[in-house]
């Protein structure tokens, strides 16, 4: 490729953006395509419309217009239905599991894809392979062909791609080991609206946001193939938690009998400064409020029994129906875009990356919880922090050490739900390393119906 294609060129031209081209003549053949893909996979108009509401300010609706969530009352006869319906859902194959998976493990000195990092306590599996025999556990139970979707990025693809292949899928059949790519796109100069180079070849692209996983399914085409492999039914989860419950069949069985478009694991928070997202109703509709966003005055209240009024915490743990995803990834019901200023390192005009002292640029990212208020129909399924134990940072809170000693925290409990001694430390925790497999037991119950009840639990306990 030695000239600009004329499809391209005029698109640069017509936008004003022709700078995106400075270096081409110095650019070897693979780069020069690599940039042209990148610029046809632009829309224009629509990055000039949003660089038009750059100085509209996002703000919280009135006071007046929030209210708490109710909390779920238990009933244990509908639990028991729901218990039913969820396994028949499993036993028909009608859930595929999504697992967000595009971020890196920079944070954690780590530079590859989060999912590869190792966090078995006695075991060393990586997120990947405990969420993967998950469902390997979960087929054999039903007998039924549950598929994986892996949300990827431009950054993890390829590494996470050969990874699962490497590892033979951890049991899964590769065909049901499904990849999907997030979206991205360009960052804009702040001033000017220009696009921002990485390098003389590159633009600069963000991901889309978390939200993007939704649209990326859609725009990938597998919303066609779920439909075709029979499927209602798609439980989303991050990466980064190991120990989200995928065979929740109570949580699956309430989505599928109220025919609900979301469903949602809430967690009750226990201080109001819990960096927790809100769930509240916003006009009577479900939504989400971040906790850096919700005004203190709410934040405080409590009920008459003294419990926190905006008690509902956000896990990131949803069921969607697979009708309402292609509903709200098309037309004018697909999630819309939220504008963030940030600092972007980019190339100036003469080729040099600069390093911004200040906010250079406006980034575009898609989210997820928009698309709640859409939903018609909602439930939700209050969890414990016993679900919810996401690794994010390298030492302190959400760190390697906290995941792992969750997980030993959930195989004690589990070892004394079936009637087994297991030491604990002072505080409480278990005593570890301690591990059980998914493929051993995917719940307390699962446990207490194979475990030796001679079992001396020991440091190093590992049940698989």
């Amino acid at each position: 490729m030695n000239s600009v294609p004329p499809d391209v060129l005029d698109k640069v031209r017509a936008h004003d953006q022709e700078h995106v081209l400075a270096w081409w003549d110095h650019l070897e053949a693979s780069q020069r395509v690599k940039l042209v893909e990148q610029l046809r996979g632009i829309n224009f108009e629509e990055l000039k419309a949003l660089y038009g509401l750059k100085e509209q300010k996002t703000s919280l609706p009135e006071e007046h217009r929030i209210a708490a969530l109710p909390r779920p009352e238990e009933n244990p006869a509908q639990r028991r239905a729901h218990l039913q319906r969820g396994e028949e859902e499993f036993r028909r194959g009608r859930v595929a599991f999504l697992v967000v998976a595009g971020g890196q493990g920079s944070r954690l000195g780590f530079e590859h894809p989060k999912g590869m990092f190792p966090v078995g306590p006695v075991s060393g599996k990586s997120l990947f392979q405990i969420h993967t025999e998950k469902i390997v556990a979960l087929r054999r139970r039903f007998g039924a062909p549950l598929p994986f979707l892996v949300m990827t990025s431009p950054a993890t693809d390829e590494e996470t791609r050969h990874y699962f292949q490497e590892h033979h899928y951890f049991g899964l059949p590769a065909e049901d080991v499904i990849y999907f790519c997030q979206g991205t796109m360009p960052a804009l100069d702040l001033k000017t609206g220009k696009i921002l180079l990485e390098s003389k070849a590159e633009l600069f692209l963000g991901p889309n946001g978390h939200g993007g996983t939704l649209t990326g399914l859609a725009d990938s085409g597998l919303l066609d193939d779920l439909d075709r492999r029979g499927i209602r039914t798609v439980s989303y989860f991050q990466v980064d938690n190991p120990l989200v419950d995928l065979a929740d069949r109570v949580f699956l069985g309430q989505h599928v009998g109220q025919k609900a478009d979301v469903s949602s694991k809430v967690i009750p928070k226990e201080k109001p400064t819990d960096k927790l997202g809100n769930f509240v109703l916003v006009d009577g509709r479900c939504s989400i409020i971040e906790y850096s966003d919700l005004p203190e005055a709410l934040a405080i209240k409590s009920d008459a029994q003294g419990r926190l009024l905006f008690w509902a915490g956000n896990p990131a743990i949803h069921l969607f129906d697979v009708a309402f995803l292609r509903k709200v990834t098309q037309g004018a019901a697909r999630i819309s875009w939220h504008l963030a200023r940030k600092k972007v390192p980019c190339l100036d005009a003469q080729g040099r990356t600069v390093e911004p002292a200040k906010e250079n640029a406006l980034k575009f990212e898609r989210f997820i919880f928009d698309v709640l208020p859409q939903a018609e129909r909602w439930t939700a399924v209050a969890t414990s922090k016993k679900e919810f134990e996401p690794l994010k940072n390298a030492t302190g809170p959400d760190s390697p050490a906290t995941v792992r000693q969750a997980l030993c925290d959930q195989a004690a409990d589990w070892l004394e739900h079936a009637g087994l001694r297991v030491p604990r430390d002072p505080k409480g925790g278990a005593e570890g390393p301690l591990e059980i497999s998914p493929l051993y037991a995917l719940d307390a119950e699962e446990l207490a119906a194979k475990v030796d009840r001679n079992l001396r639990v020991e440091k190093g306990l590992y049940l698989q």
